[in-house]
């Protein structure tokens, strides 16, 4: 930055649930110098650079602190232009990724491609990096993308680079050197620690595993991020089991976009959080999920972890048997399935899977078999939630002390879920439009949270000296405009923001301005590192 940006006739949240009268925000050197009534000039002293000045005009919309996406599958995506704006029309200025357990870093070659193999419809391919440190992926984020990248280290990768793609628990061997594969991605600059239980090899994971691994981010104040070993039905049993782990390591708990009974997995976390325990969650705006098929309807009896060799079993008449037994379980879940990504069969994307099963004269099941060998099991889909769940219970969990939002977004295929296009203005709409948050409740729902949760230090708030990470919205009209049919539509009512003092979205569109950063965590107090 060589001069200042004035954010002119601005209302800021305020603690009190009320709005500011408009005010001016000064902007220098990436940061909120001062602020000030309509037309003042900051006190003497201010660190604010004159007389090279740009204003922009708020008209009286309201100044969030740049939103913190806490779950989210962008680490490659963001560098797509369509999924920036994407982003940006929701005011969301920085992602944590590395979630569910499996991502890109650290990696040796054999682990880069696993990890870009197993999670190819969920997070695609990196244009540049093809394996190494958390270090040298966060680099990748240094002034090449609009917004700041976070990184966390997933347990998943790691435990393939040190036991490939074994069914089994691990060694204390084993986990000694998990251990210092963790410890190393810390050190370069990871936010916390990421498992995906249902997905594999995690699900071969013990709770002694879990326990060594997570004291290792709870000496550093930082947290454990877990996709839970189960939902809905099984999410009371999935908490537990992180509950343990928290007990056992002291760590922070975080726990990936939990939906289920409401009422249930609210108990349990606020017991928790009165015994002691550090422990948050995220959650989207949706009563539908999405993932990649192969964890929605293959056991982990199969070797998962291993292409090649599961669609080896699958077309083995020796495992039909077995497999059929495993079939005739989710007889519910069939019709609850739309596909999302389907490589090589792009036609029935889009389509529920019982108009595939049709259109190709199959069963539910063949068509689901058929689905994974053709694709390489790099197949997605969306799916209903069961009944479990229901929209009073996202509103619940949503307005929870202990909720911030998180879209889970995954921005693959020709019909992907709308939620990487929508979620955070979904939740404006819903909660502050028409429900019961003030725009001080969004600000601590949507960005001030995960940056306490992650040690974003500097970010979260609009005050002088936070970092300038701005978006203005117009309180009369933001809501998300995705839908399943047409999902890639970008979010209404936000179409000015600022990144580290820096407009990327001016008027609606991108202004190819790439200040962002790979964020490291900082001790609380002071300014966030940035890789590069």
């Amino acid at each position: 930055m060589t001069g200042t940006i004035l954010v002119r006739d601005a209302r800021v949240p305020q603690p009190d649930g009320t709005l500011s009268e408009p005010v001016d925000l000064h902007v220098a050197r990436g940061r909120v110098a001062a602020i000030t009534r309509p037309g003042a000039r900051p006190a003497v002293g201010q660190d604010v650079l004159e007389p090279d000045v740009r204003t922009l005009d708020a008209q009286g919309r309201v100044a969030m602190p740049g939103f913190v996406d806490a779950h989210t599958h962008a680490e490659a995506a963001v560098f797509e232009p369509d999924v920036q704006l994407a982003m940006l029309r929701q005011g969301i200025t920085t992602v944590v990724t590395g979630q569910d357990g499996v991502s890109f870093a650290p990696t040796d070659e054999a682990t880069y491609d696993w990890a870009s193999t197993y999670f190819a419809a969920i997070d695609g391919r990196h244009p540049t990096f093809t394996g190494g440190s958390v270090g040298e992926l966060l680099s990748t984020y240094h002034r090449t993308v609009p917004v700041n990248v976070a990184y966390l280290a997933p347990h998943g990768t790691l435990r393939y680079r040190v036991m490939g793609a074994a069914q089994r628990p691990a060694s204390d061997e084993e986990v000694a050197a998990m251990v210092g594969l963790l410890e190393q991605a810390l050190d370069d600059g990871a936010c916390g620690f990421s498992t995906g239980l249902e997905y594999v090899p995690a699900a071969y994971a013990d709770e002694r595993e879990l326990a060594a691994l997570a004291k290792v981010v709870a000496v550093r104040g930082l947290p454990h991020v877990s996709h839970m070993r189960g939902y809905e039905d099984r999410g009371v049993e999935a908490l537990d089991e992180l509950m343990r782990v928290a007990r056992a390591s002291g760590v922070a708990t975080h726990v990936s976009h939990l939906h289920g009974p409401a009422g249930e997995l609210l108990e349990r976390v606020g017991a928790a959080r009165a015994g002691g325990h550090d422990v948050t969650y995220d959650s989207y705006p949706y009563l539908r999920g999405c993932s990649i098929l192969s964890m929605v309807a293959l056991p982990t009896w199969l070797p998962l972890a291993d292409a090649a060799a599961t669609i080896d079993a699958l077309r083995d008449p020796a495992t039909a048997a077995r497999l059929g037994e495993h079939f005739a379980g989710l007889t519910e879940l069939w019709p609850r399935i739309t596909f999302a990504s389907v490589p090589g069969l792009e036609w029935a994307e889009g389509m529920t899977l019982l108009d595939v099963a049709a259109r190709l004269g199959r069963s539910a099941p063949d068509t689901v078999v058929e689905v994974l060998t053709t694709t390489a099991l790099r197949a997605s889909c969306v799916f209903a939630q069961p009944p479990t769940n229901s929209p009073e219970s996202v509103r619940t969990l949503a307005g929870h002390e202990a909720h911030l939002a998180g879209s889970d977004a995954i921005y693959w295929g020709g019909r992907p879920h709308p939620r990487g296009w929508g979620a955070f203005a979904r939740l404006l709409d819903e909660h502050v439009r028409r429900g019961s948050w003030t725009w001080w409740d969004a600000a601590e729902h949507l960005s001030a949270r995960a940056a306490r949760r992650f040690a974003l230090t500097g970010r979260g708030e609009i005050a002088t000296g936070a970092v300038a990470d701005i978006a203005l919205v117009d309180p009369g009209r933001v809501r998300d405009e995705a839908t399943y049919e047409e999902p890639r539509t970008p979010a209404s009512g936000i179409e000015d923001v600022l990144v580290g003092g820096v407009p990327v979205l001016a008027a609606g569109r991108l202004t190819g301005a790439t200040p962002g950063h790979g964020l490291r965590p900082a001790p609380a107090g002071s300014a966030t590192r940035t890789a590069g």
